[in-house]
Order: C-alpha cells, then sequence, then structure tokens
C-alpha cells in the first residue's frame, strides 16, 4: 500500500483536470479525479484525501455547495480553480470552506507552490507530554516554544489540533486553526494581514512573495468565520480583537 499522500481534483474540463493530475503527481500525491460534484463529494468520502482542487463551474453542483458539502466530514485542503475574476465569487469560495483559490489561467507552479505551503501545515506535532499546557501570562503573551495555549476560556491543543471554547470542542478548518494558532503565540502582539497571509503560505517574513488585495482580503473572509464560529464579537471581542486598518490581535484577559 502506498503512503503517499492523497490528492482529490474535481475538474469537469478535461485539459485542466490532466494539467492538475500532473501538478500532484508530480509532487508526490495519489492523484484521483472526479468530473462532477456528486461524484467528488463521494471520492472524499471515500478517500478521505489530503488536498482537493474543486472547479467552481462544474455541471451539477456548483464548488460552493460541493465545498459546503465536504466541509461537514473532511479538513482537507481545499483549493479552489475559478474562471471567475469578481471578488464576490472569491470571498464565496473562501466563506464556503476553501482555503486557497487560485484564477484560470493559473501557472502549474503556482499551484504546486500553494499546495506545498499548505501540506507544510502539520496535522500533528510531537506528543502533547512534551508541550504542557500554558496560560497566556499577565500581559497577553502566549509562549511559541509550547503546543497548549488558553485564553478567556479558550483552549488550543496544537499537539492535537484541537480547540474548546468554555468546555465545548470547536470544528474548525485547518486554515482557521492555524489563524487562531498564530494570534495566541502573539499574544497583544498585532499580526498583521500580510503577516498572516505569509502565516498561511509558510513565508519567510522578510522576503516572502507579493500579497495582493485580495490576499488580504481573504484573511479577513477566514477571520469572520472564525469568530462566527467561536461565537465572539466584533465589537466586544473575547478573543481576537481587530486593529482597523493594520490587523488582529488577542484580546485582553478576562479578570
Amino acid at each position: 500500500m502506498s503512503d503517499a499522500r492523497v490528492g482529490l481534483v474535481i475538474e469537469d474540463d478535461h485539459d485542466i483536470r490532466e494539467l492538475v493530475r500532473t501538478v500532484l503527481t508530480q509532487a508526490g500525491f495519489d492523484v484521483t479525479v472526479a468530473s462532477s460534484g456528486a461524484e467528488g463529494v463521494l471520492t472524499a468520502k471515500t478517500l478521505n484525501p489530503d488536498v482537493i482542487t474543486l472547479d467552481l463551474g462544474l455541471p451539477d453542483i456548483d464548488g460552493f455547495e460541493v465545498s459546503r458539502q465536504i466541509r461537514e466530514f473532511s479538513d482537507a485542503y481545499i483549493v479552489m480553480l475559478t474562471a471567475r475574476t469578481e471578488e464576490l465569487d472569491t470571498l464565496i469560495g473562501l466563506e464556503s470552506g476553501a482555503d486557497d483559490y487560485l484564477t484560470k489561467p493559473f501557472r502549474p507552479r503556482e499551484l504546486r507552490a500553494r499546495i506545498a505551503a499548505m501540506m507544510r501545515r502539520p496535522r500533528s506535532v510531537p506528543d502533547p507530554v512534551d508541550a504542557p499546557g500554558v496560560e497566556a501570562s499577565a500581559d497577553g503573551q502566549a509562549h511559541p516554544e509550547r503546543g497548549n495555549y488558553s485564553h478567556n476560556g479558550l483552549e488550543l491543543s496544537y499537539a492535537s489540533r484541537m480547540v474548546t471554547v468554555d468546555g465545548a470542542e470547536m470544528s474548525l478548518t485547518r486554515t482557521e486553526f492555524e489563524l487562531l494558532h498564530a494570534l495566541l503565540e502573539a499574544g497583544r502582539t498585532v499580526r498583521t494581514k500580510s503577516d498572516l497571509v505569509r502565516r498561511l503560505r509558510d513565508e519567510d517574513y522578510d522576503v516572502g512573495g507579493y500579497i495582493s488585495e485580495a490576499d488580504e482580503r481573504s484573511v479577513e473572509v477566514h477571520m469572520g468565520n472564525l469568530r462566527k464560529k467561536l461565537g465572539d464579537s466584533p465589537q466586544k471581542p473575547r478573543w481576537l480583537q481587530t486593529v482597523r486598518g493594520v490587523g488582529y490581535r488577542l484580546a485582553p484577559s478576562e479578570h
């Protein structure tokens, strides 16, 4: 049995489907393809893929709905591929659970780079026995060398990829988890939207690639989704504080 990571390509255009299959295969994935939304959802349930590329313009179910259905049972990274250029379509795609998007025509090298960055975000880290839990300090700073974080009733374990709020477990996408971890890690230090884009891409902060307005807007959408799931209020934040025009930081500790 192969130990390769599993990729799923959901695309009705034969030429693009084969191009993406080739890119993923060259990146070391065992690749399965589906030519319709319904087939893609069923295949995702069967294979439990690590990465899914998803066309928005499918013949049966649109990509938004496919993404929503897949998110009900899978934490696979989802990259949406779309010929549409409207910002609204991009935002709806991210709100439906996608982690990233590329506009057709795209460069195979860029797709491979995006997927490689995603796969550097691990499902888990070493045994939590070596990463004892810590409370944020009085100034709100958490300690990045530790794997567990606790702040205002929210608990995050990087080892188990688990988040709980007042004891109730939250279901987050990997992107939402990484954004929350980044803010807990930084404490009261502001993380700019560009910082967070680079964090998601696993790029060096000093020499990272170009960050577009759409990239920063995608972070806003993911943060909005995260807030909804946590039940946080933008006006009176318990965890996620917006610094207008700059980015985000951890809200003050409750006393």
